[in-house]
């Protein structure tokens, strides 16, 4: 157990160290293992947000990106061509989006823009390229609201925020739930997700407390009352949450926190988490441990390729580029922007070897969600 508040933000300060280090925000660096041609080469670009706040989950979706497109080129590419994988590193700031929106244009052999991360990155970056590049496929990003009216070329693949809480609540309902608390790490968790949370809460006739820190997070858990809810909802990372998480150690009452999809189970196991109070976290993809023929492929490449652990983030980018791939192998005409373009607003179905993508916003079918747990020992479960 790490006792200091600050120790959860380790991890997360020294990979924003490599970032800022290496000199890469809002400039293109081509990560696909394939060697340059003269002949022009068909590019994807990702857009992933290193700021401090998202880092987490920016660089394990990049991580298992990079190993789904480094494994197409090694089997060949699409149609004998191997596809660069061109990564834009931004700080989230209005002017490193404007940049990576620049770099696109400055790439006419781009074919998409691939798993933009994190989601309010993906968010803004959406809007900016319906309103500079329509005729760009904004494909699979990691972003928790619906595409706003108009967002014609963002094809989601992943179940938005409030699916997420909705599925989340219906799991507990058992429980006799009637309120729930809604835990915001910052002010910028409540602008982005308060809309959607008060939204499901309602559809479930669910009361809806609502928790921003004024100082840390630490003192907010030690704040809450005997009588403040069972089950709390929180909207934040995984070290903001380790922070609330040690608060409400010294709390005698039992609860359980409910975190969304950008918290890492895995890294939260390790650094320690309350001794008494269960964390479930609700996940946008199958259980890294699942036995789905995608999961499996995805440790296996991820094993092969890279030294890191497979985490739900990071399946999740995976995901993102073999979705891609799999409709760009289903293109009759020239491997192209506008062909692309074309497959991806058929918005067909598809099962992606046990993980099935419904992006038809009009077919009102469930979207893929699953829970896993670190239970009060330590232990992860699901």
């Amino acid at each position: 157990m790490l006792n200091s508040p600050s120790r959860p933000l380790l991890r997360r300060r020294f990979l924003g160290c490599l970032a800022s280090g290496a000199g890469l925000l809002g400039s293109a660096t081509s990560w696909a293992q394939a060697p340059r041609a003269t002949a022009v080469t068909p590019s994807v670009l990702q857009v992933v947000d290193m700021s401090e706040s998202q880092i987490d989950v920016s660089k394990d979706f990049l991580i298992g990106a990079r190993a789904a497109w480094q494994d197409l080129n090694s089997r060949g590419g699409i149609r004998g061509k191997a596809v660069r994988h061109v990564v834009v590193e931004v700080d989230g700031s209005p002017q490193s989006l404007r940049s990576a929106v620049d770099t696109l244009k400055a790439q006419p052999e781009c074919l998409a823009v691939v798993g933009s991360a994190g989601h309010r990155a993906a968010s803004q970056l959406a809007t900016l390229l319906q309103r500079e590049m329509p005729d760009v496929a904004h494909v699979a990003p990691w972003q928790h609201s619906q595409p706003l009216e108009g967002q014609d070329s963002t094809f989601g693949i992943f179940a938005t925020r409030q699916e997420q809480i909705s599925h989340a609540v219906k799991s507990l309902s058992i429980m006799g739930v009637t309120e729930v608390g809604a835990v915001f790490a910052s002010a910028a968790e409540r602008v982005s997700y308060q809309g959607d949370l008060e939204q499901a809460a309602a559809n479930l006739k669910l009361k809806l407390k609502i928790y921003v820190p004024s100082s840390t997070l630490q003192t907010l858990a030690t704040e809450l009352r005997p009588d403040s809810p069972r089950i709390l909802i929180f909207l934040g990372g995984t070290p903001e949450l380790l922070q609330f998480s040690q608060g409400i150690e010294k709390q005698a009452a039992q609860r359980y926190i409910v975190a969304m999809s950008d918290v890492n189970l895995q890294t939260l196991q390790q650094l320690g988490v309350s001794r008494f109070t269960p964390v479930i976290a609700t996940q946008a993809v199958p259980p890294v441990n699942g036995n789905q023929p995608i999961v499996r492929s995805y440790r296996e490449t991820l094993n092969r390729l890279f030294d890191e652990p497979p985490t739900p983030q990071s399946l999740a980018g995976y995901l993102s580029a073999r979705y891609t791939q799999e409709v760009m192998l289903t293109l009759d005409g020239g491997l192209n922007r506008a062909n692309l373009l074309q497959a991806f607003a058929r918005r067909l179905p598809l099962d992606l070897g046990g993980f099935r993508i419904n992006p038809d916003l009009r077919r009102k079918t469930p979207a893929f969600v699953t829970q896993s747990m670190v239970a009060a020992d330590g232990r992860l479960v699901g």
